[in-house]
């Protein structure tokens, strides 16, 4: 079985797929110095508890914290026995190349969602993806990943705010019932939510008009199902875009050797 790991700024994300479906997916908090041993010991302990039996065989990995991927690598290596595929290492090929500017350097979480998205729909997609920084990530019609938008993160700007204003208290994100708010709490939220609906719909417009072809969009990541309340901003959602394009390029890569 295929273990796929997704590490991100804030969370890593490890599923374990089978051929046909995603077994499990686990979740923790990402932090660089998290040794190979305590990544297994926290691993086998939920694995244990939800009581999950899987022969991992392989391993592909996507991180935008490169210091964790030598940790992740020794955990694959020692505990399944197996070279992992790392997403944008020499290696690990993609099915189509980016098109952007030379000297590039696409994030391997956006390069997944791409071919995930691809897989799924075909090209001419735009995928949202709620995670530390929003991003926005244009699929051409060939699959070929050829640009995008990077905003902030909507937890980032909450943060952001509370901390660079002491008087403002730190609030979690919800759709509030009113726009105009009547408190100080209210007042945030509303700020933030509708904010943010108005930056998607707006640079999703602005992705559609330059693009000058129709695009579908795909929500993904945490958020997104939030944000979907507010607005008919998505065609879809798929929370497991970026695991399901581990896979696509895993695949590949598998068929490239035989």
């Amino acid at each position: 079985m295929l273990l796929t790991i997704d590490c991100g700024n804030t969370n890593t994300v490890f599923s374990i797929w089978d051929g046909s479906s995603f077994l499990c997916t686990l979740r923790t908090s990402t932090h660089h110095a998290r040794t190979a041993d305590a990544y297994f010991t926290w691993f086998s302990t939920l694995m244990t508890h939800y009581k999950i039996e899987a022969d991992i065989t392989e391993v592909i990995i996507s991180s935008t914290v490169p210091r964790v991927v030598w940790n992740l690598r020794v955990f694959a290596d020692r505990f399944f026995g197996c070279r992992p595929l790392v997403v944008g290492k020499p290696g690990c090929e993609l099915p189509i190349a980016p098109r952007v500017d030379a000297g590039t350097q696409v994030g391997p979480d956006r390069l997944a969602n791409v071919a995930g998205a691809f897989d799924r729909h075909g090209g001419d997609v735009v995928v949202v993806d709620f995670g530390t920084a929003t991003n926005f990530d244009v699929v051409a019609q060939d699959g070929a990943y050829v640009g995008g938008v990077i905003a902030p993160g909507v937890n980032l700007s909450l943060e952001a705010l509370h901390q660079g204003a002491a008087a403002l208290p730190h609030v979690d994100i919800s759709q509030p019932e009113r726009v105009i708010g009547t408190n100080t709490v209210s007042c945030i939220q509303s700020g933030v939510f509708w904010g943010y609906v108005g930056l998607i719909q707006g640079i999703i417009s602005r992705i559609k008009d330059e693009y000058g072809r129709p695009m579908k969009v795909v929500g993904t990541g945490g958020l997104a199902p939030l944000f979907a309340t507010g607005e008919l901003l998505f065609d879809t959602i798929e929370d497991d875009l970026t695991m399901h394009g581990l896979t696509v390029i895993h695949s590949y890569n598998k068929g490239l050797e035989t």
